[in-house]
């Protein structure tokens, strides 16, 4: 009965341990891997539109991809350290909220790269690379529809409303009156408006009596239809 349990054992975690890894290997996937993750921190940089743009996330990508090939070269070797690693890396929790669906993207491509780098298929990640990139751009600047913007008017008054109705029904293909704000001899409108040509929007409300000031703000939300 001893020996069966042996011979399971040690066929067990000697087929786990049969792949040849050594210094060689594991500088090649990690400099495979070092380049692939600054191609990303490049395209990252490229996409990234935010009014503040997070360089350190952008750093995180590479460090991420590199630490996640490593364990994963690291694993490979026996399963004895393969399990080692799992419950180490399970009390591991992270609370960072990612806000952007865009960084999450990049995240996971970032973790996954690192994942078939450091299991030694390389070439499918440099495939994952180029068709992450092409569908990105592509989908990024397909035209799918105008995005909104928000005016915001300031009147005298709400006998002044309907003038300024008139003129967004005029100079837009469509808008949606948000709010209204009535003060003591003031009235202050937030309309969301679909329009080609805002400044021309603008230069008409401006012209009507009673309205003191007109502003207009990019929509940066959802798209409608």
């Amino acid at each position: 009965m001893n020996g069966i349990k042996d011979i399971i054992k040690k066929s067990f975690l000697e087929g786990f341990s049969s792949n040849d890894i050594n210094l060689k290997t594991v500088v090649v996937a990690i400099g495979i891997t070092a380049l692939i993750s600054v191609y990303i921190f490049i395209i990252y940089r490229l996409m990234c539109r935010k009014t503040f743009y997070s360089k350190n996330f952008n750093i995180s990508l590479v460090g991420v991809a590199l630490i996640t090939a490593a364990i994963i070269i690291t694993i490979q070797s026996s399963i004895v350290v393969s399990l080692g690693m799992v419950g180490a890396l399970s009390i591991v929790r992270f609370r960072t909220a990612v806000k952007d669906p865009m960084d999450l993207m990049f995240l996971f491509w970032s973790i996954s790269t690192g994942i078939i780098c450091g299991a030694g298929f390389a070439e499918y990640a440099v495939v994952l690379a180029v068709a992450v990139t092409i569908a990105a751009f592509v989908l990024d600047n397909l035209p799918i529809s105008k995005a909104p913007s928000i005016l915001i008017v300031n009147t005298t008054g709400m006998d002044k409303e309907q003038a300024i109705l008139e003129a967004l029904k005029q100079d837009t293909k469509r808008f949606t009156v948000k709010a209204r704000n009535v003060t003591a001899g003031s009235m202050d409108m937030t309309v969301e408006i679909v329009s080609k040509d805002v400044s021309e929007l603008i230069k008409n409300i401006s012209g009507i009596e009673g309205v003191t000031s007109v502003s207009a703000l990019a929509h940066d939300g959802e798209v409608t239809f």
